[in-house]
């Protein structure tokens, strides 16, 4: 590797650091020391872990997506991990203070291979955050084109697989599913979409 394109790959990186940093104080990771990790959530304890985690003064990560469930013959929209189970969190791994992290209420332990923590690529986790907003919800993808697979995620077809077909001007997308042995066509606003 040449020593511009050295420069320019640095380059790329602050210029994604920055966008991190411009996108919330909650997501940054400044301190070049600072690496993000995984921790293991109790069940159901995203939240408060996160809450406890930011007490004691770690940055945190906890990317969210809209999902629909079917509750009591309805449907209901709430927010979900992306990845359940898990949460990010940024410490500087030389020091020893990290230890408390498996202690704190919430967390069941951080991800590790031997005795010491593993951390996450700056690439994966800058890239997620990059894919979020402030609060760590997934923005829909910028461009869907014709003939992409697409999954719902709202509404009585939520999970369902469909093929994009058209995308009209007013960013409505007509899709096709498979419905009992047929494709049948159905338009959806373009947030209710994920790439499958």
């Amino acid at each position: 590797m040449t020593r511009s394109s050295k420069d320019n790959l640095r380059i790329a990186r602050d210029a994604e650091h920055m966008l991190i940093i411009e996108r919330g104080a909650a997501m940054t990771c400044h301190d070049r020391r600072t690496s993000w990790f995984l921790a293991q959530l109790k069940p159901n304890c995203g939240r408060i872990a996160e809450r406890n985690l930011k007490l004691q003064g770690f940055q945190t990560f906890l990317p969210t997506e809209d999902a629909t469930k079917r509750a009591r013959s309805k449907f209901i929209s709430a927010q979900r991990p992306l990845f359940p189970g898990y949460i990010f969190v940024a410490f500087d791994a030389r020091a020893d203070h990290w230890r408390v992290i498996n202690s704190t209420m919430g967390i069941t332990r951080l991800v590790s291979f031997g005795r010491e923590p593993a951390p996450v690529p700056l690439d994966i986790v800058s890239q997620l955050m990059l894919r979020c907003d402030a609060s760590g919800k997934l923005l829909p993808p910028k461009l869907l084109t014709p003939g992409d697979q697409v999954r719902l995620t709202s509404g009585p077809f939520a999970d369902f697989v469909a093929t994009i077909e058209a995308i009209s001007s007013d960013r409505r997308v007509w899709v096709l599913m498979e419905i009992m042995g047929g494709q049948t066509r159905v338009a959806m606003p373009a947030d209710q979409l994920r790439i499958a």
